[in-house]
């Protein structure tokens, strides 16, 4: 049998993150073959900088460049980058780390025979950092340092920043941060990538069969030298985990990259043995209770809290993790990182305790307070099965058992996500907080009042305040005691919304599928232009 176990472990403290190590050596890269993957969601649009989900990334990312990103061969760590559409290394930082000059390389060209400038790198981040009224930018906050983009040249784009900070380097590195063609922005608006591609990436788009499958071939005029390796890919829907599990069983799909349920990879090791290779891993991705701050009785403070004194997280992780993808209780902060809190830290915070009867009896007296001690609301969730349904449903049941009577609502993914963004059309939403690159700081921007995806149509000022002094702080001491007020104020004292368990990665993989090597994201390393196949 053949297990590979991949295990995030600290190393350092580097500004805002960590290293982290796991590297695996294999054998020199075999040509040709079509790499077929299966993708739990449906495509709400192709736009990266708008969505947020793996059911875009997964599919579309192969076909796209991005200014930098993280090592492929080192994915796991958080500050291992690398250029992708720039030349040379990533740069230290000018200036006192507040100007960042980029030389963008000259043998890039889009899927349309366009060559690739510095002036669309300069489009691209602005329509992110800085997006037109009406536009959304899931990322901006990412970049509140960022006070200008300039393309200097036609091969050149220099960064300035309000302040130094840790965060800019890694949030540049993010995955979603897709570049676009200066000339399809000016000529077709903000919203063309929606439904349109035209890349730089090591695939070129062939079709896309909506509920079938994605297809792209090999791009001849890939910028990366001797990639990719294969000749094409072929990303098939398949949104129901058994039919999953069943296509890698069947050797229909080699790999699915998102991950599977501990009892699927058993069983998958079980009946295949050497045919299979598991990679595992910690991973930065949280699910959350969302509830809509201008929906009554939701706007009273107590009631959020009593939605989540109404969850028992470490009896949850114990049952979840069994049969879901699921684990680790925790804060805002990604657990297996320093800034994290501790369990001693995480216990007084509301619905942390492991008094069960205690966070029952003070949910009940908080609804009773608010006047509505038989609350009644909408849970709205995402149609797809792991985590989402599963957590979902457990959620459900431990609110009842505090006298709330929860309907759910489960949709599939274009329309959960409108009802989330655009409608905001809910009681209470499952939501989450997934991130790439592990980047406390920016990480936790999801929480502020002004962020692109905090959909509580709400905040709080305090914990914006507190924010602010984090962002522009250097010390990693102060910035973790930041963190803890931070923390306390979303999750407690002002009840913004709420964690409920970080998620553990299981990819369970045809042996035959090289170069991949998994992250603690199921959005990095999702390029394909360093996998092969050894068939």
């Amino acid at each position: 049998m053949k297990y590979l176990s991949t295990k995030l472990a600290i190393a350092a403290v580097v500004g805002a993150g960590v290293a982290l190590s796991g590297v695996v050596a294999e054998a020199a890269p075999k040509k040709g073959g079509t790499l077929n993957y299966v993708v739990g969601s449906k495509i709400p649009s192709y736009d990266a900088h708008v969505e947020t989900t793996f059911g875009m990334i997964h599919p579309i990312r192969p076909f796209y460049s991005t200014l930098i990103r993280v090592n492929p061969d080192n994915p796991a760590s958080p500050t291992d980058f690398v250029c992708d559409v720039c030349e040379g290394g990533v740069p230290k930082g000018e200036e006192g780390g507040t100007k960042f000059t980029f030389k963008i390389r000259k043998d890039v060209k889009f899927h349309d025979g366009t060559p690739m400038t510095a002036h669309d790198v300069k489009a691209t981040m602005d329509k992110i950092v800085f997006p037109p009224e009406g536009i959304a930018s899931a990322r901006k906050a990412f970049f509140r340092a960022v006070e200008s983009i300039t393309a200097d040249n036609d091969h050149q784009v220099t960064f300035k920043l309000k302040f130094p900070t840790g965060t800019f380097i890694p949030a540049l590195a993010l995955p979603f941060n897709f570049i676009y063609a200066k000339k399809d922005l000016d000529a077709h608006g903000y919203t063309w990538h929606k439904k349109n591609i035209n890349g730089t990436g090591a695939f070129k788009f062939v079709q896309h069969q909506k509920g079938a499958f994605v297809e792209g071939v090999r791009n001849p005029d890939y910028h990366h030298a001797g990639k990719p390796y294969l000749d094409g890919i072929k990303a098939i829907s398949a949104p129901k985990l058994a039919v999953r599990v069943q296509a890698i069983r069947g050797d229909r799909a080699s790999i699915e990259f998102r991950g599977f349920p501990p009892k699927h990879r058993d069983d998958l090791v079980k009946a295949l043995g050497n045919k299979i290779t598991v990679q595992e891993s910690d991973w930065n991705c949280v699910l959350m209770f969302t509830p809509n701050h201008k929906r009554k009785p939701f706007d009273d403070v107590r009631v959020r809290k009593a939605l989540t004194y109404g969850v028992d997280r470490w009896g949850g992780s114990k049952y979840l993790s069994r049969i879901a993808i699921v684990k680790t209780v925790g804060g805002i902060v990604f657990p297996n990182h320093p800034f994290a809190a501790t369990e001693k830290e995480l216990l007084p915070l509301a619905g942390y305790s492991k008094d069960v009867a205690a966070n029952q009896a003070m949910a009940k007296k908080l609804l009773k307070e608010a006047g509505v001690p038989n609350l009644a609301f909408e849970f709205n969730n995402r149609g797809v099965d792991q985590p989402y349904k599963v957590v979902g449903t457990w959620a459900i049941d431990q609110w009842r058992k505090v006298g709330m009577k929860v309907k759910q609502r489960v949709q599939p993914s274009p329309p959960f996500y409108a009802t989330l963004r655009k409608k905001k059309d809910f009681d209470v939403s499952i939501d989450f907080n997934c991130q790439s690159v592990i980047n406390p700081i920016a990480d936790i921007t999801k929480f502020l009042t002004s962020a692109g995806n905090n959909y509580t149509q709400g905040g709080d000022a305090k914990a914006d305040a507190i924010y602010a002094k984090l962002e522009k702080e250097g010390d990693p001491k102060v910035q973790r005691d930041l963190i803890r007020q931070y923390e306390k104020r979303v999750l407690d004292d002002a009840a913004v919304a709420f964690i409920s368990l970080w998620w553990y990665k299981i990819n369970p993989h045809r042996s035959y599928v090289k170069g991949w090597k998994i992250a603690p994201s199921h959005y990095l390393n999702q390029h394909l232009d360093n996998i092969w196949l050894d068939k």
